[in-house]
């Protein structure tokens, strides 16, 4: 294991206290497209559907029993997850882990040598705040942590 893998892992078993996985993330060029197969076809029911951010994104979550598939559409022309999904096409973008406190958690981020994505908290669903690692830190895997 590297040490920036071995950074991660402390950080997430010791030093921050998650409690499991909040959602997988898929970015999708369309929501109602995405589902169209997640609820539709697979029978995923809808927990809910907010746009955030200043209306850039729609975030859509779905329950998956144990965690949410969140459904991420970039509203704007300008957004960087247009140029993901050009690059990538849809498909999974990010997995998030669920803190109680986002503050607290980035600056224990921080002390462990883990710089965040985007600082500083940006908004999440349902009123919960999130923040993204560097992918530098998490072998080029985004990486994201929710909570209040």
């Amino acid at each position: 294991m590297d040490e920036a893998s071995r950074l991660v892992s402390d950080f997430f078993l010791t030093m921050i206290k998650h409690h499991g996985l909040d959602h997988l993330a898929i970015c999708v060029p369309s929501t109602d497209d995405a589902l169209k197969i997640w609820r539709d076809r697979l029978g995923f029911p809808v927990v809910c559907s907010e746009v955030v951010n200043g209306g850039v994104v729609r975030l859509t979550h779905l329950d998956l029993g144990n965690t949410h598939l969140q459904l991420v559409e970039p509203l704007t022309p300008d957004h960087p997850l247009q140029a993901w999904l050009a690059k990538n096409g849809p498909g999974l973008h990010h997995f998030c882990f669920k803190v109680d406190n986002v503050g607290r958690a980035h600056a224990d981020l921080l002390a462990a040598g883990l710089a965040a994505a985007t600082p500083p908290p940006h908004q999440g669903t349902q009123g919960k705040r999130a923040l993204f690692l560097a992918k530098a830190a998490t072998q080029n895997v985004q990486v994201e942590i929710t909570g209040a």
